[in-house]
C-alpha cells in the first residue's frame, strides 16, 4: 500500500527513536538448517586449510539439494511475514513501468530495428521495418512465444546477414551462458535444421551471406577458447577451426567491424590483447595477426578507409592513448599517435563515423563525449552540468550519418535516448524513460557528490542520492553500494525501482572505490592483486566517513554488492562488522583460494591477472588474508542476506552456500543470517522482465525489515 511520503517519513522517525519493533521477535523460535560437517584437508606450499563444507561442491547429490532446500524453507519462514510486503513493493517498482514499452528504432541496412514489450508479457519481441518507420511491422522474434516451456530464457546475439534474409541467434533455456545458435530464414520464417551448440550465442555473418563465424566455449570451464566457420547447410559437426585460444589466461571472440569490410578475431586477458584480422569478402582466407601479444600491451581496433585506429596503453599510456596504422602495416611499430595520453584524462571508448570520431573520455570520475572531424575543422565536448551523471555512445551502427546517438541519466534524471547532429550541434531527445504513478519529480530528490578520506590519505568519491525530506541527522538508514573490480566503473545513474527505498527515507550512496576505473585506470591497478584490499578499506573508509557527516549511524546503515562486490561484502563483513546493520550480498565470490585454484571451474585461469594465481604463494598468502570463507571466524556478524542462483556459471552456488554455513557456525551475536538460492537460475537471477523485481522486492523487504518499515 503507497502511503504518503510526509507520513512514511514521519513513521520512520517514530519508529527508529522509539526502537517498538524488532523483527527477531517475530522469528526467534525458527531454527536454522545445520549443515553437516565433513572436515577436507586443503594443502598448498606446505599451509593446511580445513574445509568442513567441501562436499557441497557435488553438483546435484542428493545432500546437496537437500541442504539447498532446507535453506530455502528455513529463508521462506524466516520472512513469511514480509511476504505481503514484498508483494505490495513488488506491485509498487512493477507499476513505475510502462508495460507496453518500445526501444527507440535505429537503422541498419535499409531496415529499422526495434524491440517492444506487450503488456503482461515477460520478454521482448524483436521487430523491423523496410526503408521507413511508417511501413508495416515485421516481428522477428517473439521471445513470448520462444520462451514457454522454459522456467529460464535468453536470447542473445541476434544478427542479421547482409542480404537481410536470415537471422542468426542464440538461446540458452538453462541460465548457464551456454547458447545454441540456429539461423532463421526471415522471408519464409523457416528455422534451418542446424544447431550450433555450447557458443556463447553470437554469429559473425562474412559478407557472402552464407558464412558466419562464431566462438565455441569449453564445456567445462566455459571459456571461449575457439573460432569455426560454418557455412550454412552444411554439417555443423565438419565446421572449421579457423582459430584455438591455448593459453588458458585468455578467452576468445569473434566481429566484424563497423566498416563490414573486416572479420576480427580477438584475444583477451586482463593485461594483453591480441586480434586476428580477415577480409569479410574472403571466406576461404587465412587471418592474419594484427599485432602479436605482448605482456601488458592493450589495444583495440577500429577500421576507417584505408587505416584502422587503435585505442592502447602502448609506452606506458596507462590512461590510454589513440594511434592509427595503415590496413597494410599493423604492427605496432607503425603505428603512429592521434591522440596523446593524458595523465588526468581516461581514454575509453572511439565510434568511428564517415566525417567524424566519437572519443568516450573519463576525467576526475566524469564521463565527456569529445567529437572531432577527421579534417580537423571541429573538436568540442558535449555539454554537462552536474556530477552525477552518467553519459556514453549508445547504439550507432550507421556509418555514413552526421547523427550521434547517446544516452544520458542522472541519479535524479530518468535515462534519455539523444540524437545529437554533430554538424549544428543541436540535439534531439527521442525517447525518455516514463516514471509511471504520478508521484515522481526529480526536483525532489538531492543529488550530492562528496569525498571519504581512505586510511592512506587517498581521497574516495561518493555519489548520493535522497529525498529532500530525508534529514541528514545520522538517524536515516542508509544503502552503501559498490563493485569495484575489473576496473568496472559504477557510473551514478537513474533507477524508478530505488525510489522505493528513497521514498521511505533511505539514502543511497555508491561508493567509487579503488579497482573500478572511476578515477582513472590507476585507480584501478591500486585496487587489484597485492593491493586488492585498498577496494575493502575504500569501502569501510567511506562507511565510517557517512557516519561522521551525519548521513546514518551503525545502527542504520547497509552494505550491498554482487558477484565480485559480494567478495567485498565478504571482506567488510568480517573486517569491520560493527559498522553495519545489515549485509546483502548477491552471488557472491567468497571462497577465492579454493575457486582460483581449481582450474576446472569456470572463469578460473583468465581471473590470475585480476586477482593473482595463487599457485605462487605470495599471492596465496595474501588471499588467505582477505577470502572470506577463510576468514569466517567468531565474530558478531551484522544481519546477512545472501542469494544465489543454482545454475550460476561465474560464481557456483556453493560459494555462498558453503560462506553462510560457516558464518552461521562462528556467529557469536544473535543477528539473522538469511540464504536463497534460486534453483532455475543463473549468475543474472531470473529472465523474466519483471520476474527480477521479485528478487529487488526480496532485497528491499529485508532491508525495510529491519528499519520496522512495514509498508
Amino acid at each position: 500500500m503507497k502511503k504518503n511520503l510526509n507520513i512514511i517519513v514521519i513513521s520512520l522517525t517514530l519508529v527508529v527513536s522509539c526502537n517498538q519493533y524488532n523483527p527477531k521477535d517475530l522469528t526467534k523460535d525458527i531454527i536454522p538448517p545445520v549443515a553437516e560437517k565433513k572436515a577436507v584437508n586443503l594443502e598448498k606450499h606446505g599451509d593446511i586449510r580445513v574445509d568442513d563444507y567441501f562436499w557441497m561442491k557435488e553438483r546435484d547429490h542428493p545432500e546437496v539439494i537437500d541442504y539447498l532446500e532446507r535453506e530455502n524453507d528455513y529463508y521462506g519462514k524466516m520472512t513469511a511475514h514480509t511476504k505481503g510486503f514484498q508483494k505490495e513493493l513488488f506491485a509498487e517498482m512493477k507499476g513505475r513501468i510502462r508495460e507496453d514499452d518500445e526501444s527507440v528504432p535505429f537503422k541498419s541496412n535499409g531496415y529499422w530495428y526495434y524491440n517492444r514489450y506487450e503488456t503482461g508479457k515477460d520478454y521482448p519481441i524483436l521487430c523491423r521495418k523496410q526503408d521507413s518507420l511508417t511501413n508495416s511491422e515485421i516481428v522477428v522474434f517473439d521471445n513470448n512465444v520462444m520462451a514457454k516451456g522454459h522456467s529460464y530464457f535468453s536470447q542473445a546475439g541476434y544478427t542479421v546477414s547482409e542480404d537481410n534474409t536470415i537471422a542468426a541467434f542464440g538461446i540458452d533455456t538453462v541460465s548457464r551462458r551456454q547458447y545454441t545458435i540456429q539461423f532463421k530464414n526471415l522471408d519464409t520464417g523457416e528455422l534451418y535444421p542446424e544447431k550450433i551448440e555450447n557458443t556463447t550465442g553470437r554469429a559473425v555473418w562474412a559478407n557472402d551471406n552464407k558464412t558466419v563465424y562464431y566462438s565455441r566455449k569449453d564445456p567445462k570451464t566455459l571459456r571461449s577458447n575457439q573460432v569455426f566457420k560454418h557455412v550454412l547447410g552444411t554439417d555443423v559437426s565438419q565446421d572449421a577451426l579457423v582459430f584455438q585460444e591455448d593459453d588458458e589466461t585468455f578467452f576468445s571472440y569473434v566481429y566484424k567491424t563497423k566498416s563490414k569490410q573486416y572479420i576480427v578475431i580477438g584475444s583477451s586477458s586482463t593485461l594483453t590483447s591480441e586480434f586476428r584480422i580477415l577480409q569479410a569478402d574472403d571466406t576461404n582466407g587465412d587471418f592474419q595477426v594484427f599485432q602479436e601479444r605482448t605482456r601488458g600491451l592493450e589495444y583495440s581496433i577500429s577500421h576507417f578507409e584505408d587505416e584502422f585506429f587503435i585505442l592502447t596503453n602502448k609506452d606506458k599510456a596507462t590512461n590510454f592513448k589513440l594511434m592509427k596504422t595503415n590496413v597494410l602495416k599493423t604492427a605496432k611499430e607503425h603505428w603512429k599517435e592521434v591522440m596523446a595520453h593524458r595523465e588526468d584524462v581516461l581514454l575509453e571508448g572511439l565510434d568511428i563515423f564517415k566525417n567524424y570520431m566519437v572519443v568516450s573520455e573519463r576525467e576526475n570520475g566524469l564521463n565527456k563525449i569529445r567529437i572531432a572531424s577527421w579534417d580537423g575543422n571541429t573538436d568540442y565536448y558535449l555539454p554537462f552540468d552536474n556530477e552525477t551523471y552518467t553519459a556514453f555512445p549508445t547504439t550507432n551502427v550507421d556509418f555514413d550519418t552526421t547523427t550521434l546517438r547517446y544516452a544520458y541519466a542522472a541519479l535524479n534524471t530518468p535515462s534519455s535516448v539523444i540524437d545529437f547532429d554533430m554538424v549544428t550541434q543541436g540535439k534531439t531527445i527521442m525517447k525518455e524513460q516514463e516514471v509511471l504513478g504520478g508521484n515522481f519529480k526529480k526536483e525532489n530528490y538531492v543529488m550530492e557528490r562528496i569525498w571519504a578520506t581512505a586510511q592512506d590519505g587517498v581521497k574516495v568519491p561518493i555519489s548520493i542520492i535522497y529525498h529532500k525530506n530525508t534529514k541528514k541527522n545520522g538517524k536515516a538508514p542508509l544503502l552503501q553500494y559498490a563493485y569495484g573490480s575489473y576496473g568496472s566503473t559504477t557510473d551514478p545513474s537513474f533507477s524508478s525501482i530505488r525510489l522505493s527505498l528513497l521514498d521511505r527515507g533511505f539514502i543511497y550512496a555508491i561508493a567509487h572505490i579503488r579497482g573500478g576505473e572511476y578515477l582513472g585506470r590507476n585507480w584501478y591497478e591500486d585496487g587489484k592483486l597485492l593491493k586488492k584490499k585498498n577496494t575493502f578499506t575504500d569501502f569501510i573508509d567511506v562507511s565510517k566517513h557517512l557516519i561522521q557527516a551525519d548521513y546514518t549511524s551503525e545502527e542504520h546503515l547497509y552494505a550491498f554488492g554482487g558477484s565480485a562486490g559480494g567478495l567485498l561484502m565478504g571482506a567488510v563483513a568480517n573486517m569491520a562488522p560493527e559498522l553495519y546493520n545489515g549485509i546483502i550480498a548477491s552471488v557472491p565470490f567468497v571462497d577465492v583460494i579454493t575457486t582460483m585454484l581449481d582450474d576446472s571451474i569456470p572463469l578460473t585461469t583468465g581471473e590470475y591477472d585480476e586477482w593473482g594465481n595463487p599457485n605462487d604463494k605470495e599471492y596465496y598468502d595474501y588471499m588467505k588474508s582477505y577470502s572470506p570463507y577463510d576468514n569466517a571466524f567468531a565474530k558478531a556478524y551484522p544481519n546477512v542476506f545472501v542469494n544465489t542462483g543454482y545454475h550460476d556459471s561465474q560464481v557456483q552456488y556453493w560459494e555462498p552456500a558453503k560462506w553462510v554455513a560457516k558464518m552461521r557456525d562462528t556467529n557469536t551475536g544473535e543477528n539473522i543470517i538469511l540464504f536463497h538460492c534460486n534453483m532455475d537460475a543463473g549468475h543474472g537471477g531470473a529472465s523474466g522482465r519483471f520476474e527480477a523485481l521479485k528478487e529487488v522486492a526480496q532485497e528491499y523487504a529485508f532491508l525495510l525489515d529491519l528499519e520496522g518499515i512495514t509498508e
